[in-house]
């Protein structure tokens, strides 16, 4: 009897993380839910147990702006496991500001954890994946294709990566190993309350910016009003997960499609700068 198959799954103490480690572990996988700091494991645990899944989820410590952690907790996979199916890249962080108003160590720190942190774990699964002709999805975000005022660096960060995974997909291939880029819209999850945004002194800080932050603020607080459940956004990458033959890019619902489209058929611009104009006025 072949033993299950093996995914890790990077920023799982929250959100879709935590629906895709569930999700996983339900659909059979030996689950290896990473985390930068496992003290946020109760969710996740208490999650796992109900839905009687807690023998096959092992949460781990992975930092996924440290290649000597990653590398440490793959270490551990392989002498525990023997095998790694599949990677799943989720952990990211949001950053909002514009470039005048942002240090470079602002940007830099979203191109470090959106996109640095996937290119390590990417390229440090590798080797085990191509062993098990493996696949490697990785949850990005609409605004990996469609640029969003006043997320300047979130946005640059999530197109490196869609522009890396694109370019990486034949060349895995070869090996048998598939890659596949998932794309979310407005998440109901803790990856924006994470940020601890301020609104009123975000707006006292951003000077002649302050009339179109307000206009975006209201517009994203809307969009989220009506946003996917974390479990509705998992679906998709579990699809990948477990299908035959997984597309390269995946969005998870109608909206996030019409929205992608609009880009993707945007051969001078125009209709996203009309589209992302109106959220800033």
């Amino acid at each position: 009897m072949s033993s299950p198959k093996t995914v890790l799954i990077t920023g799982t103490s929250s959100g879709i993380g935590l629906a895709i480690a569930i999700a996983a572990a339900r659909a059979g996988w030996t689950t290896i839910a990473t985390m930068r700091d496992t003290g946020k494991a109760e969710a996740l645990l208490k999650a796992a147990a109900e839905h009687k899944v807690t023998d096959r989820i092992q949460v781990k410590r992975l930092d996924v702006v440290g290649p000597e952690s990653i590398a440490a907790c793959l270490d551990e996979v392989i002498a525990e496991h023997g095998r790694l199916d599949a990677l799943v890249n989720n952990a990211g962080a949001a950053q909002v500001g514009t470039i005048e108003l942002s240090s470079l160590d602002d940007v830099r720190t979203a191109m470090e954890v959106n996109f640095f942190g996937v290119v390590s774990a990417t390229r440090a699964a590798l080797p085990h994946l191509r062993a098990s002709q493996g696949r490697v999805i990785t949850v990005t975000s609409v605004g990996g294709i469609v640029g969003q005022p006043f997320n300047e660096a979130y946005c640059a960060a999530k197109f490196a990566v869609e522009g890396f995974m694109e370019s990486l997909a034949p060349v895995a291939a070869t090996f048998g190993v598939d890659v596949t880029v998932v794309e979310p819209g407005a998440v109901a999850s803790e990856f924006v309350a994470n940020l601890g945004l301020d609104i009123p002194a975000l707006l006292a800080e951003a000077g002649p910016y302050a009339p179109a932050l307000q206009a975006y603020i209201a517009r994203t607080q809307q969009a989220f009003g009506n946003a996917q459940t974390p479990a509705e956004a998992a679906a998709p990458v579990i699809e990948a997960l477990t299908g035959d033959r997984p597309a390269f890019r995946i969005q998870t619902s109608a909206w996030a499609r019409e929205f992608v489209g609009t880009k993707l058929t945007d051969l001078d611009g125009s209709a996203v700068q009309t589209l992302t104009g109106n959220w800033v006025r």
